[in-house]
């Protein structure tokens, strides 16, 4: 990103060059000032006064290049508090996803996981902590399986735990698929299905119903909408503000962005 951003700022500077004027000389015609093309030699000229700068002032360089980052981030933070204000409905009062932590909290913290991610596992102590620790935090879980059919399965599964039985259930499934190692069978989600005291085939059954491809669909459409393409992406709100937070944090950044909103 920084070399990316040092040829920008280098490229912009040799654009500069090509619109020198010409000099004072040429400026003045019947008292208008006007600006003619540079010439080659002035080119030349300029270029060589700006290598020559930089090699003497370096740190110009980099001072630039976290001015044009600084800028950058500031215009995607806008756009993406835009983004979040304009589907604050679905993304933080939607009538499918689990909702956890304190109901009434201040902030509400969504997390678009996907149980085959690592960093969504990664995070998984984090935000439980930041729930529990904190006290006053809603959370909600969004599915959202990118990483290919075995991720597809093990949402699907949650999701019809969760129409059968209910949160209670779902959140034991939810731990139990984001610690599940390797594939997952017929067989396993039958048995899991049985340990948390549902019916194996009904909850397989449930699986690839309407209402489970219904939650999925608008999980999609609305990280879709949101410009979300990975897993963990979380979104933070309070309010009509919010958020949004993409790839692992530590416990540490998390606090830091519920701060931020609380301030």
């Amino acid at each position: 990103m920084v070399r990316n951003a040092l040829f920008a700022a280098l490229v912009a500077v040799a654009a500069a060059g090509s619109t020198l004027s010409a000099g004072p000389a040429l400026s003045q015609t019947s008292g208008a000032a006007l600006s003619a093309p540079a010439s080659d030699a002035d080119r030349e000229a300029f270029r060589a006064e700006v290598r020559a700068y930089l090699m003497e002032h370096p740190e110009v360089i980099f001072e630039a290049v976290a001015e044009y980052e600084r800028r950058q981030q500031a215009a995607q933070a806008d756009m993406d508090l835009a983004l979040v204000q304009i589907n604050a409905d679905d993304i933080f009062h939607d009538d499918h996803s689990w909702v956890t932590g304190n109901p009434d909290g201040d902030v509400t913290l969504v997390e678009f996981m996907d149980y085959r991610c690592g960093y969504c596992r990664r995070a998984q102590p984090a935000v439980l902590d930041l729930v529990s620790g904190d006290g006053n935090i809603r959370l909600v879980i969004k599915e959202f399986p990118i990483l290919g059919p075995q991720s597809e399965v093990m949402s699907r599964f949650a999701l019809a735990v969760q129409q059968l039985g209910g949160d209670e259930p779902y959140a034991r499934a939810h731990e139990a698929l984001m610690s599940w190692e390797g594939d997952i069978s017929a067989d396993d989600l039958r048995g899991m299905a049985s340990d948390l005291g549902l019916d194996g085939a009904a909850v397989l059954a449930a699986m690839n119903g309407d209402s489970v491809t219904a939650v999925l669909r608008a999980n999609h459409e609305l990280a879709q909408r949101l410009q979300i393409s990975g897993t963990p992406t979380f979104v933070m709100g309070e309010g009509d503000g919010g958020e949004l937070l993409r790839g692992y944090m530590p416990l540490e950044q998390m606090q830091q962005a519920v701060a931020r909103l609380r301030s």
